[in-house]
């Protein structure tokens, strides 16, 4: 299949271009705390009838979504993925036109907002995550459907009739690995969220709903970077496929399983 060739400036106002990728981080956000602010009015689903914060104080929540997500992204990509370089171009940490964002650290910095924000409320810190696994699935999704149009994070060399011929990318078709993540990442978690919160009722069980988005996510992301190119500049860390994507996922999988352990067994006691 021929890439689409879509242009990755959406438009321009003047020297001031806007990007898919910047309106894919935004609408994943207000579209997110849109969806939260529906969870968070249905008390019924929480325990004790109590959500962690309102709808009102979500959507004021937001603006330091945006600051978790900008802050730990550029400096979860720059401790992670290219150290040498940043160490030795420091001001070039703040060229975010330039690129580089990781989503383990976008999500580090958004939990860590919560958990402050949470604690000095007084409110449930494992609701408050339970919150953030529901509605960063949305986020995902249209974050990697960006990466697509911008023909980066393609995947390897591919038979499959699927297969895109990415500009950039030789002239071979390759896995188009974005759409893969944004599917199992984003809309097939979101579901299966959506399934345990609504018809298995897990936030009257705190944290067991951030465990599952640890395992999901993590689950799909090892699975996807055998399908996708690792980052040039850092390759394969071992065995000719392990890479960093998967190291990174591997604490998240990890928490994940924890996470409903304790809850499960802070609910039977």
């Amino acid at each position: 299949m021929p890439f689409p060739n879509i242009d990755p400036i959406a438009f321009a106002i003047g020297p001031i271009a806007i990007r898919w990728y910047a309106l894919s981080y935004l609408a994943g956000i207000f579209i997110g705390v849109g969806y939260g602010m529906l969870l968070v009015k249905r008390t019924s689903l929480w325990m004790n009838n109590n959500p962690p914060m309102t709808a009102n104080e979500l959507f004021d929540f937001a603006f330091w979504i945006v600051i978790g997500i900008v802050v730990g992204g550029r400096l979860g990509y720059v401790v992670f993925y290219d150290p040498a370089f940043f160490a030795a171009n420091p001001l070039s940490i703040l060229a975010l036109q330039d690129g580089g964002m990781s989503f383990h650290g976008g999500m580090l910095g958004v939990m860590i907002a919560m958990i402050v924000y949470l604690r000095h409320k007084g409110a449930n810190v494992l609701s408050g995550l339970d919150l953030l696994a529901c509605c960063s699935t949305i986020g995902l999704l249209l974050g990697r459907v960006a990466n697509f149009i911008n023909g980066e994070l393609y995947g390897s060399v591919t038979t499959m009739p699927w297969g895109v011929v990415f500009p950039g990318g030789g002239d071979l078709p390759r896995h188009p690995s974005q759409l893969y993540e944004g599917l199992l990442e984003g809309l097939v978690l979101f579901l299966v969220i959506r399934y345990f919160t609504h018809i298995k009722l897990v936030l009257r069980s705190p944290g067991t709903a951030a465990g599952i988005f640890g395992i999901g996510y993590a689950a799909s992301r090892i699975f996807v970077e055998f399908f996708r190119l690792p980052d040039a500049h850092i390759g394969y860390l071992a065995f000719g496929w392990l890479t960093m994507g998967m190291v990174l996922s591997l604490p998240i999988l990890i928490a994940g399983i924890a996470l409903i352990v304790w809850a499960q067994t802070r609910r039977h006691a």
